[in-house]
């Protein structure tokens, strides 16, 4: 309750600040202070509202307690005030424990997002196919756009990897929790048998860095150039667009071929490439702090599988929070909110236990 008057009383501050003359006169510092105001409105009002339930549940019992002067009429009514103001008290004191909590600082940046075809040769690469698809339509409903950076399909349409910018408020706050095996069980259209078989893809999901999160040393880098290729390792132009940058001292690789300019492909392997450093640099820094609890929706590793879509059953089963929904089509569809935000609000449960 202090640290909530706490952030009341700085709202305040910050909404007096505002209808200064000399902030308003300065754009820079009416930006900064306007953006602290915006960050802190969601929990000052719910802060309000939980403070003016507390007032009507206390008026309530103080006046069921002269029973003396009521009617049982008005007895009815105050039980039932003092009961739906009890689950409104706390309904709002949940939403403010999540609001406290500490946010995550790249919840709000653009994704890198690398889905790879895994075992199953090309059902998985098939599949692989399917899953872009899925994020593609789930990143259109929240208003997002894709810019694919790097793509290798197969010669029946299916996709070996491919790498993508998804670009949208809170993009990475949604989709981190997409990282593992995705498994799909399933008759493949190449199987004269009818027989059920498992496949498997990888998505990898990396908020993107700026420049000032991760410094690359231009002379820690082999940049090599080649004609970029398609289906079936074809060559696609007669230019030397491609670019592949190797990062010496990590022995990372990133390569980058979708655009026909080498220049813009060199600019898109960096960012992957940044990407994938910061990763690499809050891998090393998480496990450096001794006997940090791992988190209920999981580390996000890559070999760890989370979800199964099983088409025989029409079902999509996450295997993190052990939920299983029988609308598979709709899923791979784009409808991704319900999978999503059964992940966050676990992910706050499980966050909310540790601060206990």
């Amino acid at each position: 309750m202090e640290k909530l008057e706490n952030i009341e009383a700085k709202y305040k501050e910050l909404t007096y600040l505002l209808t200064q003359p000399d902030v308003i006169a300065d754009q820079n510092q009416f930006q900064k202070y306007a953006r602290a105001h915006a960050d802190l409105s969601n929990i000052v009002e719910t802060y309000q509202a939980y403070r003016q339930a507390m007032e009507a549940l206390e008026e309530a019992q103080t006046m069921l307690e002269d029973e003396s002067e009521l009617d049982e009429e008005l007895k009815e009514m105050l039980g039932e005030e003092i009961e739906q103001q009890q689950t409104r008290q706390e309904e709002l004191r949940q939403q403010l424990r999540v609001l406290l909590l500490p946010e995550d600082p790249n919840d709000e940046k653009n994704v890198i997002m690398e889905i790879r075809a895994g075992t199953g040769g090309e059902e998985a690469a098939l599949f692989a196919g399917d899953l872009f698809r899925m994020y593609s339509r789930y990143a259109e409903a929240q208003g997002w756009t894709i810019e694919i950076l790097d793509s290798h399909y197969t010669e029946l349409g299916g996709i070996k990897e491919i790498t993508f910018v998804v670009e949208g408020k809170g993009a990475y706050s949604k989709l981190k929790f997409e990282s593992g095996v995705h498994r799909v069980q399933r008759v493949p259209s190449t199987e004269s048998g009818g027989r059920i078989h498992t496949s498997a893809a990888t998505v990898a999901v990396l908020p993107e860095a700026e420049e000032i999160d991760v410094d690359i040393d231009m002379n820690d880098l082999k940049i090599d150039v080649y004609c970029s290729s398609g289906p079936g390792g074809q060559s696609v132009n007669t230019t030397q667009s491609a670019v592949r940058i190797t990062h010496l001292p990590t022995g990372l690789v990133v390569t980058c071929q979708d655009e026909k300019s080498q220049h813009k492909n060199k600019a898109q392997a960096l960012r992957v490439l940044r990407a994938r450093l910061k990763e690499r640099l809050e891998e090393e820094k998480t496990a450096e702090v001794a006997g940090e609890r791992k988190s209920q929706i999981g580390s996000g590793d890559r070999s760890e599988r989370i979800r199964t879509y099983n088409f025989p059953q029409g079902r999509v089963s996450d295997h993190r929070i052990n939920l299983t929904l029988h609308k598979l089509e709709q899923v791979l569809d784009g409808e991704l909110d319900e999978l999503i935000n059964a992940l966050v609000t676990s992910d706050q449960a499980e966050r909310l236990k540790q601060v206990e």
